[in-house]
């Protein structure tokens, strides 16, 4: 089957599908949230290049996403999901969550969001006490922050263990879009998207919750992606 474009997948649209991006579809159904990685059937053309978009650790992606989400509900106190399902069906990963009301910590002006850091730097002094050796998520796969993904292409990733138990939780993806907040009280009701966690050097966790936009340095900010490309191409398990 030849590759699609972004509005041909629009016009067969599935029911309660509520956004489609160059990897992923999105359906919200009752109280469940739900994120399907793209078939191959479903891959893109690229309308600049006319290039067909392989997404990156498509699937592997979600599957981390279930591990860590199940690692944080053991592990931890911290807002997350529920996680009802997760399973592989026709060349994608489904993942099934609990629908989270509420609003996103991007929406908030500045002095709300203020509040709303206090609590979330809490939880990031609980995720950084979660120690380890092994590089990577709870399932296993080592998928760098998106920022540093996209810097080098890499079927997978094999890392050598750290002789001290000197790595920490991250959660690699952390934007004020990807915090949930009770618009009322200002409390935390979830943080999501935990696609590309797991254990690294400290430094990977970049606090872009400090303000709107996605988790990549804006114009003026430090640009952080070739150190840790470097870091991580050290410590490869060649």
């Amino acid at each position: 089957m030849p590759p699609v474009t972004s509005q041909m997948l629009d016009v067969r649209r599935e029911k309660n599908c509520v956004g489609i991006t160059l990897d992923r579809k999105y359906f919200h159904v009752n109280g469940s949230f739900v994120k399907r990685s793209l078939r191959p059937s479903e891959w893109q053309i690229n309308p600049v290049t006319g290039t067909v978009c392989v997404p990156r650790f498509g699937n592997e992606r979600l599957l981390n996403e279930a591990a860590s989400m199940q690692f944080m509900a053991k592990n931890t106190n911290l807002p997350v999901p529920k996680l009802f399902a997760c399973f592989e069906d026709d060349d994608a990963v489904c993942l099934v969550t609990e629908y989270i009301e509420g609003e996103s910590m991007a929406k908030l002006p500045e002095e709300k969001r203020k509040v709303v850091e206090k609590e979330l730097e809490g939880h990031l002094e609980t995720l950084r006490s979660l120690t380890s050796d092994i590089w990577g998520g709870p399932s296993g796969i080592v998928i760098p922050p998106y920022r540093v993904m996209v810097k080098a292409y890499r079927a997978q990733w094999k890392m050598k263990r750290r002789e001290s138990k000197d790595l920490v939780f991250c959660h690699n993806d952390l934007s004020a879009h990807n915090v949930i907040v009770d618009p009322d009280t200002l409390k935390i009701k979830a943080i999501l998207d935990w696609e590309y966690s797991g254990f690294y050097p400290k430094e990977f966790e970049g606090l872009f919750f400090h303000r709107p936009g996605p988790s990549v340095a804006l114009e003026g900010e430090v640009n952080d992606e070739e150190m840790l490309l470097d870091l991580m191409r050290k410590n490869e398990d060649r």
